[in-house]
């Protein structure tokens, strides 16, 4: 259990770095980025601040929908906006586009592995993607459903406040599955991955006896 939450909190930790990486391209960020850049307009917080605060609220509305959060949730809630304060003041915005759509890139490439590692850990999805699954056992969307409406929703609502909507936003919201997708195993098949305790060891043959 230790080493799966050591594998928990790196894969938060590169997570909000990520995230980090994305806001300094200035490319266009990811949806729920959209919006809390958008907060930044409205409140005199910090982007970690508002990320762990609209993180609280989206678990306000997984008591209607009937969603338990697991210790992974809490720490999502909890981790990820200090991981990108720290981040984007260690980081600073590029100088050309070419130099951004790289910093972009990374950024994205490191997300795929950031949500790869902390689902992989097996302690609990992060509220933004408890609220998708909610709306789909709630109502009976199906998930491509839900999560569209969702993301269109949360985009629509940051970039009347301001946040950075650009190419980069359509990227990510095309390029992140696919990208997480291969990854996903590779981070199950730890010796403390959950599991694999359960999985039965192979059967040998009894060695002859002369």
């Amino acid at each position: 259990m230790a080493l799966r939450y050591v594998q928990l909190l790196v894969g938060l930790f590169l997570y909000g770095a990520s995230t980090a990486l994305q806001v300094r391209a200035v490319v266009g960020v990811s949806s729920w980025t959209v919006l809390t850049e958008g907060l930044e307009h409205v409140v005199p917080w910090s982007f970690g601040l508002i990320t762990v605060v609209s993180s609280g609220v989206v678990l306000l509305f997984w008591i209607p929908l009937r969603q338990r959060p697991g210790i992974g949730t809490l720490l999502n809630a909890l981790l990820i906006g200090p991981a990108a304060d720290l981040v984007l003041w260690l980081v600073p915005t590029p100088h050309g586009l070419p130099a951004r759509i790289g910093l972009f890139v990374a950024g994205l490439l490191l997300l795929a592995v950031a949500t790869a590692c902390y689902i992989g850990s097996g302690l609990g999805t992060g509220a933004r993607d408890g609220l998708m699954v909610g709306v789909h056992e709630r109502f009976g969307w199906p998930l491509w459903l839900a999560r569209t409406v969702i993301e269109l929703t949360v985009v629509a609502g940051g970039w009347l406040l301001g946040g950075d909507v650009g190419l980069g936003t359509v990227v990510a919201a095309f390029a992140i599955g696919p990208l997480v997708q291969p990854l996903m195993p590779h981070f199950r098949r730890f010796p403390w991955s959950p599991g694999r305790e359960a999985r039965p060891a192979p059967v040998t043959e009894p060695a002859p006896v002369p």
